[in-house]
């Protein structure tokens, strides 16, 4: 009997050591608009089936069961198959996690997949996983581009058109943003999408402009637009009609990318590169501007430097004046009055310099250069201001200044010759206390009684903070914002670090009042949220501007005084903001 039962516990083991229960997927690369297969198989008849959660993925279909047993030879096979068919959400890598079943009171779990999400390819390459048609149906997305072999900093614009015919379009929405990469870029806006005529590959169809966008390359070299990917809800037409004799429609999704594109930016000519060129690309005039000429002592005047025209002009810094050192300068408040449209900017950038005269004389700011690569000839062009004299009509002469501060270094007053001698001591008796019955003693001895009292508060006052989630988060976005204003302020020199802590600082800002997470914070949505709140419409504008200028300023060059300038405006918002919101 004893000999049985080992036998009969040899071979249950052997059977459990014979459970198989494994994934298995279709493809592990696939294209944005690609379909994927997954199929969890098992050798026994499992229970309790737990799919994963497929995050990542869209469930097309599924799931699908198939069961399959037989005989040979006398020995018998099981399969299941639980089957899914799965739309990618977004690129990536994306991990398909376990699924689970149960069999004689033991859990089973598959291995963990990864997947490799690509940019939508041009064609689907599963055949079956295309929507129902006549054949004839059109639905492209292209990006038009301007200019394919740009200066260094010349505009170009990007065009996406989405072309159709046969085919009814229900709505979109975007799966992948195009990226612009080592590009200053801004969208020009569209007020109201208008369906127009136009022809795509020497067909006649109808196309939608969904989107405008302004380049400015900042590298030169084979730079590389990312596409636009797009998920569209189509009608198709079938071969059967309803009882009116009219033609049913099918419902389906279809997934369109406007595929890479690459732009070849070529340098700016460094043979005849005039010194001191800040990257000013375009047309431009240069003024320098004083308010006045002739002033007293103690008045002040503003010199304006400017240029004015088509190019970069958020993208260069203008030259700053040299000026003797009789005369006092300031840091300059830069001004600019720049449009964006699909040709380009235009408008005009300043900077404003203020300066007091310190002494009485006639004094020369120097001519300024400025300097700019003209598109429409290829070459430099150098323009020249004028030299400026300023007449300081009195006040005290410069060679009489320095003579009274040098007599007023060498002269020492009686007081100041014994100033660090004490003229009073003070004595401090040896003699100490009895520790018993002094004040300390009656302190440490009624202590307790006081501080049991007060950690019976705080501990009850802490259970509520913390029993608070909604409060400590708040509490955890402001103290970021705070961090990362101040982590802002310590980059000023570092152009990079300092838009991203900015970035970061306005962002936490928005969770705190807001109660909005990462994910819900767009550009429209920030405004609705803000305005029903009693913020100012143009405090809630300056936000949103501020907010898009710190990615673009990362590739754009900037000087100290705009950096400054944009975290002193953040600063200013912010703290508008809080006083607005309600």
């Amino acid at each position: 009997m004893k000999r049985y039962l080992i036998l009969l516990l040899f071979t249950f083991q052997g059977l459990m050591a014979q459970v198989q229960f494994e994934a298995k997927v279709s493809k592990n690369t696939l294209g944005l608009n690609e379909r994927l297969r997954i199929d969890f198989i098992m050798n026994v008849d499992g229970d309790n089936f737990e799919k994963p959660a497929f995050d990542g993925f869209r469930i097309v279909a599924g799931p699908s069961q198939q069961v399959s047993q037989s005989w040979i030879n006398g020995r018998s096979s099981f399969q299941k198959i639980y089957s899914y068919i799965l739309q990618p959400a977004q690129k990536g890598t994306v991990t398909i996690k376990q699924a689970s079943i149960e069999f004689n009171g033991q859990i089973y779990k598959t291995s963990p997949i990864k997947i490799v999400i690509t940019n939508a390819v041009a064609e689907e390459r599963d055949p079956n996983d295309r929507p129902q048609g006549s054949g004839s149906e059109t639905l492209n997305l292209v990006a038009e581009i301007s200019k394919t072999s740009p200066y260094l900093n010349e505009p170009i614009t990007v065009v996406y058109k989405l072309y159709f015919n046969n085919i009814g379009v229900t709505g979109f929405k975007e799966l992948a943003k195009p990226k612009y990469n080592d590009f200053w870029n801004q969208n020009i806006d569209i007020k109201q999408l208008a369906i127009e005529e136009g022809s795509y590959q020497g067909q006649r169809c109808y196309f939608v402009v969904l989107k405008k966008t302004i380049l400015y390359p900042q590298k030169s070299g084979r730079l590389t637009i990312e596409p636009l990917s797009l998920d569209i809800g189509v009608q198709l037409p079938t071969n059967r009609r309803d009882m009116f004799g009219q033609m049913i429609l099918s419902d389906d999704n279809k997934i369109v990318s406007a595929g890479a594109k690459t732009i070849n930016v070529r340098p700016l000519p460094e043979a005849s590169k005039p010194e001191g060129f800040s990257g000013a690309v375009g047309k431009f005039n240069f003024t320098v501007t004083p308010s006045k000429t002739s002033l007293k002592s103690g008045e002040s005047l503003d010199l304006i430097v400017s240029a004015a025209g088509a190019g970069n002009m958020k993208l260069f810094t203008l030259p700053k004046p040299v000026v003797p050192n009789a005369l006092e300068m300031y840091d300059p408040v830069h001004d600019e009055k720049v449009t964006t449209s699909l040709s380009g900017m235009s408008g005009k950038i300043s900077d404003k310099y203020t300066i007091i005269p310190q002494y009485k004389g006639k004094y020369a700011i120097k001519p300024m250069q400025f300097s700019y690569f003209d598109l429409s000839t290829g070459s430099y062009k150098t323009i020249t201001s004028q030299e400026i004299m300023i007449d300081v009509l009195d006040g005290p002469m410069q060679a009489e200044a320095n003579a009274t501060a040098s007599a007023s270094k060498n002269v020492i007053s009686k007081t100041e010759q014994f100033k660090y001698i004490k003229p009073k001591t003070t004595l401090v008796s040896i003699a100490k206390d009895d520790f018993y019955g002094s004040n300390l003693y009656y302190t440490l001895l009624f202590l307790p009684f006081v501080i049991l009292p007060i950690i019976i508060l705080a501990k009850k006052k802490k259970e509520a903070i913390d029993s608070d989630v909604t409060g400590n988060r708040i509490k955890m976005n402001n103290k970021l914002a705070k961090k990362y204003l101040s982590e802002a302020k310590k980059q000023l020199n570092n152009k990079e670090p300092f838009y991203i802590a900015l970035e970061k600082a306005m962002h936490n800002f928005l969770k705190a009042k807001l109660h909005i997470e990462t994910s819900e914070m767009s550009k429209d949505n920030i405004r609705e949220l803000l305005l029903s709140r009693n913020a100012n419409p143009e405090s809630v504008q300056s936000f949103i501007a501020l907010t898009e200028n710190c990615e673009f300023a990362r590739y754009a060059p900037a000087s100290s005084a705009s950096i400054q300038q944009d975290y002193d405006k953040a600063v200013l918002i912010i703290s508008e903001l809080e006083k607005q919101i309600v």
